[in-house]
């Protein structure tokens, strides 16, 4: 019977296992019933979004580390990730994802376009704020080999967020609301300033921060928006 590959082919970056965890006892947790492949493949990627929380780096997520969140041989996670990236590429689709669901719902909360982008603003900047080490990981993480096929590249993925931008700023423009010349340039500068706010506030948590509504004021300066 051919090998399963070892935990060897983890990051080397990543947290290293002690001896006496080279053998995972696959008895740690119940079998799953067959059809709950699917569930199983959920709980590797909680595991791994946990990893990633409590150290705040993907750095973290080893076969190893993340069979023992879960209670499973390491070897078992051959059935759903084929290494270490793939998992970690999973936690940042969710992420991507639920930072666009966010977006989304704060947007349409609003008819005014001023308003739907200033909420889809502040829900990326409250997005990254709540969620600093997963936020990090969309940015920081190892990104698939060149040569990946755009659709497959998450990163991609994530620019459906970025469009809703553009597109609430053209929304303002359309309106009358908003004195932009070229929407997608001044998004890429929104975005750019949110980013920072994001990154900074994490980075630099003693700093005598203004309250989060300058998010508002920095959005309607760079956006353009009359008074």
């Amino acid at each position: 019977m051919k090998k399963a590959p070892t935990a060897a082919t983890d990051h080397p970056a990543a947290v290293t296992d002690h001896p006496d965890d080279q053998g995972e006892d696959a008895s740690t947790r119940p079998r799953n019933r067959r059809g709950q492949g699917l569930l199983l493949r959920e709980e590797i990627i909680r595991a791994a979004t946990a990893l990633i929380v409590r150290t705040g780096s993907d750095q973290a997520v080893t076969l190893r580390s993340v069979a023992r969140e879960v209670g499973i041989a390491a070897p078992s996670i051959y059935a759903h990730f084929p290494d270490r990236d793939a998992i970690v590429e999973a936690v940042v689709v969710e992420a991507i994802t639920q930072l666009h669901q966010a977006i989304n719902a704060a947007v349409a909360a609003h008819d005014d376009p001023v308003e739907a982008l200033l909420a889809g603003c502040a829900a990326y900047v409250d997005f990254g704020v709540r969620e600093p080490a997963r936020y990090r990981v969309l940015f920081g993480w190892a990104r698939p080999k060149p040569g990946a096929p755009a659709a497959d590249v998450p990163g991609n993925q994530g620019l459906d967020a970025f469009q809703t931008l553009v597109d609430n700023l053209d929304a303002c423009v359309r309106a009358g609301r908003s004195a932009s010349t070229d929407p997608f340039a001044d998004a890429v500068t929104i975005w750019t300033a949110l980013h920072g706010q994001v990154t900074l506030r994490a980075d630099l948590p003693d700093f005598p921060w203004p309250p989060t509504d300058t998010v508002d004021r920095m959005t309607r300066r760079l956006g353009r928006i009359n008074p």
